[in-house]
């Protein structure tokens, strides 16, 4: 009953955060994005190299010499408009699924392992919050200060660097976050902050020159503006989505997980879902 209770609030709060995410990114980021694709194209055109033609694959060299195989030319790629809106907000849902799903059995652990066998709608929301936060600051603030949001055709360090670093400042952050929630000991706090500098000591890949580099002129300028608006853009969305994501958890929870937990704490049959 309680898996089954999980499952469908993280799914109808997926459905709402979703489609809130994809209108927004549809006024914040994809402007931006759509903007530097067209620098791209001319960087592209710029430094491309003649390769050795194949009928079925599109290869091309950046100006760091590192060739690049966009792979076949028959790959499937969404088509433009309703196509790639649609995929999208099929995107958003499912990470707003798997992120609502992680939030609310963190909230639920969080409710059983204190023995809270009644809470209050307030209580719901402080918890809800505290949680989007935790959220928040593990999964976009703590990486993004080592890791900037980057746009088309901006050079960076090799992409199995930069994940790795990534998932080392997502695990440390997370750790963090928990050992503050769930630590009992005095010194939980001195842990948290080591865990917080320890990716930053190790330090982020970056790349060794401008990761503009491969523009000149005015389409450096714009491409610099542009890559700052999009990291305040990818700042603000990132903050829309957690923090909508703690006001939706903290009605379900109160409404439909709470009692459960109470339940189970108090070893009763879990009570029938409120309507």
């Amino acid at each position: 009953m309680l898996f089954q209770r999980l499952i469908w609030c993280a799914l109808g709060v997926a459905l709402l955060l979703g489609s809130a995410q994809s209108v927004l990114q549809r006024l914040q980021t994809v402007p931006l994005i759509l903007a530097a694709e067209v620098f791209e194209e001319s960087k592209t055109e710029a430094v491309a190299a003649p390769v050795a033609a194949d009928a079925t694959t599109t290869s091309h060299t950046h100006a760091d010499g590192a060739a690049h195989d966009h792979g076949s030319a028959d790959e499937w790629s969404p088509a433009q408009g309703f196509e790639r809106g649609f995929w999208t907000w099929v995107a958003n849902v499912l990470h707003a699924f798997s992120m609502a799903l992680l939030a609310l059995a963190a909230m639920g652990f969080w409710a059983y392992r204190r023995a809270v066998k009644s809470m209050r709608e307030s209580n719901s929301i402080k918890l809800a919050f505290a949680v989007a936060a935790s959220g928040w600051l593990s999964l976009h603030f703590w990486p993004s200060l080592g890791l900037h949001a980057e746009l088309p055709g901006m050079d960076a360090a090799a992409l199995q660097a930069r994940q790795a670093w990534w998932v080392l400042a997502v695990v440390c952050s997370a750790l963090a976050c928990a050992a503050v929630a769930f630590g009992t000991r005095s010194w939980k706090f001195a842990l948290a902050a080591v865990l917080l500098a320890l990716p930053f000591v190790l330090g982020a890949p970056q790349h060794s020159a401008d990761a503009l580099a491969g523009f000149s002129g005015e389409a450096h300028a714009q491409m610099a503006e542009l890559a700052r608006q999009f990291v305040w853009a990818t700042t603000w969305l990132s903050l829309s989505f957690w923090g909508l994501l703690g006001a939706l958890n903290a009605w379900v929870f109160a409404r439909w997980l709470a009692p459960v937990v109470a339940d189970v704490l108090q070893g009763r049959s879990p009570s029938p879902v409120a309507t």
